[in-house]
């Protein structure tokens, strides 16, 4: 799907004089899914865990299964049957998952647990809007 697209950018802070007109669109497609959308897919977030990595409670995010995890990294993991997003910490001989609220606590992975990772957040889908 082709919108029409500003590359300019728009101002946050003082206004600033736009153009009357829009020459470039942007494929939301290709920008989010890229050239291998059959490796993502897509979830909706439950839970303030990732809040101060600003994905929040309702969020949609896209999840990339062809990228090889890597520290810091923020990924959909299954651990002892459970889903969970979580910030990556990978260290010498030990494996976090770490949450970016500091209501919650940091979570070790031991070597015997049934875990895996299931993709790595690429993108955040947000809605600004107030709701009713």
């Amino acid at each position: 799907m082709d919108i029409p697209f500003f590359p300019d950018g728009v101002s946050a802070g003082f206004p600033s004089p736009a153009d009357d007109y829009c020459e470039q669109t942007i494929s939301l497609d290709t920008e989010v899914f890229g050239n291998a959308p059959f490796t993502k897919f897509c979830v909706r977030v439950t839970g303030t865990s990732m809040k101060d990595a600003g994905i929040d409670h309702g969020d949609i995010v896209v999840v990339d299964k062809g990228i090889e995890p890597a520290d810091h990294d923020i990924a959909v993991c299954v651990l002892n049957g459970e889903f969970t997003l979580k910030r990556l910490k990978v260290e010498k001989d030990s494996l976090w998952l770490l949450p970016e609220n500091n209501q919650f606590k940091p979570i070790p992975i031991p070597k015997d647990a049934d875990f895996e990772v299931w993709g790595i957040v690429t993108h955040t889908l947000k809605y600004h809007r107030k709701r009713k």
